[in-house]
């Protein structure tokens, strides 16, 4: 029999309170046996909740936040919510305000807080505004770059999860004029093994292949368009290969590569930037995807979308992208466990080996 002690804390930031962020999270845990299964933990208002529950239809189900004071009382079985501010707020659908980043804010640092103290065990993200969000406290493209931070990892990898495809990225948020300054293959090597060690680790997967894109169109067509797959991206590859056993392969051309369903022979594929993996992985995911931070000490993962201030409050936002977030997060968690408690058990057994 499960014990409370052994039901995963799942804390949840609430976002920016402008956006569907809210909305998701409710639509998530009403139309799904989730917070059976972990004991959910929003970080947020129970007033802001109310406001955005009464403007979505869920009259067929029973739903409602258990207000907790603090985190020892969080309930399992229940959505629990617990205060970062007992002010009265405004609220305003669809727009970036400063109290909207403000707030966004607050809940991603009292998370963080916790996180570090174990009362929770892993968390997941609502979206956040990268603009009204920027302050002394949060100088960062996003939260990939802030928990980073906070947790003192310098190796960390963006990964866009789905049932059916894992893409990260060799670079992420920066401008496309300076993804070829900004690649070399150190970086990619760097990038390679972080994403090797996370899908054994945190994805169960004993052996990994992992596919590599090219940068320039037909993967720079023997030289004939671009020299970074020959002068940076291949040699990496073969170093990954070579030198540290690691199932690397490509670089494949971005369109045949996903055209042709190339990618369902990999585990992992690595894009060269941002949009070249985001398209085609948010296109066959639609709805179910999950952004995972790998590399990081902790788990964090989100919904794989943005605040959509376009139709905030309209009750059309659908919380299929941050249900996935709540289950991978549980997911990790659970093989990260079992691959520690693996790991402790051979150092055990060896130490016995060497004293006998």
């Amino acid at each position: 029999m499960t014990t409370q002690e052994e039901i995963i804390k799942v804390g949840i930031t609430h976002g920016d309170i402008n956006g569907i962020g809210y909305e998701v999270i409710i639509k998530a845990f009403a139309y799904s046996h989730l917070s059976e299964i972990c004991n959910p933990i929003v970080f947020g208002s129970s007033k802001i909740a109310s406001y955005h529950k009464k403007s979505i239809n869920i009259s067929d189900v029973n739903f409602n936040f258990n207000l907790i004071r603090n985190i020892e009382q969080a309930r399992h079985k229940h959505v629990n919510i617990l205060n970062i501010t007992e002010n009265e707020v405004k609220i305003e659908m669809g727009k970036s305000t400063e109290l909207g980043g403000s707030l966004a804010l607050m809940a991603l640092e009292k998370a963080v807080e916790e996180l570090k103290k174990g009362h929770i065990d892993v968390l997941v993200t609502a979206p956040i505004n990268k603009h009204n969000i920027q302050s002394k406290s949060f100088n960062f493209p996003g939260h990939t770059e802030y928990l980073a931070s906070k947790f003192d990892c310098k190796d960390y990898l963006m990964l866009m999860v789905s049932d059916q495809l894992r893409v990260g990225t060799i670079t992420g948020h920066i401008a496309l004029n300076e993804v070829p300054l900004t690649i070399t293959k150190e970086l990619i090597i760097n990038k390679i093994s972080i994403l090797n060690s996370s899908l054994i680790k945190d994805f169960a997967i004993r052996k990994p292949r992992i596919a590599l894109l090219g940068l320039n169109p037909h993967s720079g067509d023997n030289g004939l368009i671009g020299n970074e797959e020959q002068n940076i991206i291949i040699p990496a590859i073969n170093h990954a290969f070579e030198k540290m056993g690691i199932l690397a392969y490509g670089p494949y051309p971005a369109d045949g590569f996903f055209a042709s369903s190339e990618f369902r022979k990999f585990d992992a594929v690595l894009s060269m930037y941002h949009d070249q993996g985001l398209i085609p992985f948010k296109t066959i995911s639609h709805d179910s995807g999950v952004n995972f931070t790998a590399g990081l000490p902790i788990i964090r993962t989100s919904p794989a979308h943005g605040t959509a201030y376009d139709i905030a409050g309209m009750d059309v936002a659908t919380g299929n992208s941050f249900k996935e977030a709540v289950f991978l997060a549980m997911e990790v968690f659970n093989n990260r466990k079992e691959y520690n408690e693996l790991n402790a058990n051979t150092l055990k057994f060896s130490k016995l080996d060497e004293d006998n």
